[in-house]
């Protein structure tokens, strides 16, 4: 996590896609964890979103 510009354009398709599914997962279960108590990493859901929408754009741009 600390890599912050990954090489997105130099990946195939297949694994931007279980990427993809894999930082989906990890969203979701912070949304899970976070209703039940305070989240140590606020910023963590947001940084989450942005890797996954930087993703999508690799993937659409092919």
């Amino acid at each position: 996590m600390k890599n912050k510009k990954e090489n997105l354009k130099g990946m195939k398709g297949d694994e931007l896609l279980k990427q993809l599914t894999a930082l989906r997962e990890e969203l979701r279960s912070i949304h899970f964890k976070a209703e039940g108590a305070k989240s140590k990493n606020v910023k963590e859901s947001a940084t989450l979103k942005k890797r996954i929408a930087r993703i999508l754009t690799e993937l659409n741009k092919k």
